[in-house]
């Protein structure tokens, strides 16, 4: 079954039925697309699987900054290079070991290409927030991404929910450029210094 899963991109007439599904099945609820965002759909045969959506990378993240090494110059001109993971959701129906680690990994495969095609820009590095009071990051862990450090929330949870204090965040290079799956990322030279 794992692999028959497929990740596509959401087609525009789908939209409706994405959102709809995020808002009903993701704690957080359905984002616009905002700027630079992509959201995939993953697949088995016709059923819809899993929902994730990528935006643009947070302005500011310190835990990022120190773990990258970026000066304040740097970051301003790269941050066009990373993207958050700000939504993924696994339909209820699919909550079996190894379905999310495996989404997540076919989505990281084509999410550069996929972010040059469509900005006129590669993504070198993926991030994204897991509030530890909930949940405790075990998908990226297991899909070898690496727990850079807690911040102050950036999320904004449903209006009924409190706004946690911190987040813990994570970082991992998407392919073709991860080829060790915990150490800093090795940056292309545009984006040394």
């Amino acid at each position: 079954m794992l692999k028959q899963i497929q990740v596509r991109r959401v087609l525009p007439e789908e939209s409706g039925r994405y959102r709809e599904l995020m808002q009903a099945h993701h704690d957080l609820g359905a984002l616009p697309k905002i700027g630079e965002t992509l959201w995939y759909v993953a697949t088995w045969g016709q059923e819809w699987v899993a929902l994730l959506s990528f935006s643009a990378a947070a302005l500011k993240i310190s835990a990022r900054e120190r773990w990258i090494g970026w000066s304040a110059r740097q970051q301003y001109a790269r941050l066009h290079l990373l993207a958050n993971n700000s939504r993924y959701c696994v339909l209820p129906d699919w909550h079996r070991p190894n379905v999310a680690s495996r989404i997540l990994a076919l989505c990281e495969r084509r999410l550069s290409a996929d972010w040059l095609e469509t900005f006129g820009h590669p993504i070198v590095l993926l991030e994204t927030f897991v509030d530890p009071r909930r949940h405790r990051g075990t998908l990226y862990r297991a899909a070898n991404w690496i727990e850079v450090g807690a911040t102050r929330a950036a999320i904004a949870p449903r209006a009924t929910r409190p706004r946690p204090s911190c987040c813990a965040r994570f970082a991992r290079r998407p392919a073709p450029y991860c080829r060790q799956p915990i150490c800093r990322p090795r940056m292309p030279k545009e984006c040394r210094s």
